[in-house]
Order: structure tokens, then C-alpha cells, then sequence
């Protein structure tokens, strides 16, 4: 079983309230190979919400507000999900304060990218789960 971004899967739950699907990740979850998660919604974070980026090693929205706790449950309910249905595998949406692998935005809402994991991301791959970013 893999893990797909819900957004890649064409559910509207992106800050922005809206999806950006992939054809090929709608086909892995259509044909039941795949299982759709929201680390932001999973977390407890409204859809739509205020954008987000990573500074500091904390998760805040472009109000300053502090999301990083919203983030980390987020993170573990997806390995929660990964450890119940022995997903090895996660294609997440590139640049994600939640998903982003290996680029992420640097924290100033400038779309200036860093090397960096979404903390979603990280937590998968600290525990064994290649992670691949999506467009």
C-alpha cells in the first residue's frame, strides 16, 4: 500500500481549499492501491486555512500564528495509518510544510525554497518510508 497527498488525489483540502490532482496518484487510489491523507486536516486545521511555512524549526501561518502542534499530529496520525496498512511508501506534494521532501519554503512567504522536509515527510522517512515528491 502507498500514501498519496490527498490534494495529488483530488481532494480539495489544500490551504487554499482546493486540489491539485495528479491523474496517475487518482488512478493508484481508484484502483485501491493508494490511501489519501491530509496531514493538515488530520492535525485538526480548517480547509480552507492560512498558508503555512517552516521557520526556525516551527510550523507558522502568514498571521504568525504557531501550527507546528497541528503539524506534528498531522505527522503522526499519517505514520499511524502507515504502520496499519504497512505502507513502505509515501508520493507527497513537493514544497509542503507537511509533505515537502527536500525542498520546502523558507519561512518568509517569499516562495523562496531551502533544503528541508515537511514534517510530515521527515517523520515517514525517520521510520523507514521512502518518501517521493510530487508536482
Amino acid at each position: 500500500m502507498i500514501l498519496v497527498s490527498a490534494c495529488l488525489a483530488g481532494f480539495p483540502c489544500r490551504y487554499d481549499g482546493k486540489a491539485k490532482a495528479c491523474e496517475t496518484i487518482v488512478e493508484l487510489v481508484k484502483a485501491g492501491e493508494a490511501i489519501p491523507v491530509c496531514p493538515e486536516q488530520l492535525g485538526g486545521l480548517p480547509t480552507p486555512r492560512p498558508p503555512c511555512e517552516i521557520k526556525a524549526g516551527r510550523v507558522v501561518d502568514t498571521q504568525g500564528v504557531d501550527r507546528t502542534e497541528a503539524y506534528g499530529r498531522g505527522a503522526q496520525a499519517v505514520l499511524a495509518l502507515a504502520r496499519t496498512y504497512g505502507a513502505t511508501q509515501a508520493l507527497l506534494q513537493k514544497r509542503s510544510p507537511s509533505c515537502g521532501s527536500g525542498w520546502i519554503y523558507d519561512g518568509t512567504f517569499s516562495k523562496k525554497l531551502v533544503q528541508g522536509d515537511g514534517i510530515t515527510a521527515r517523520l515517514l522517512a525517520e521510520n523507514g518510508i521512502q518518501v517521493i515528491g510530487i508536482e
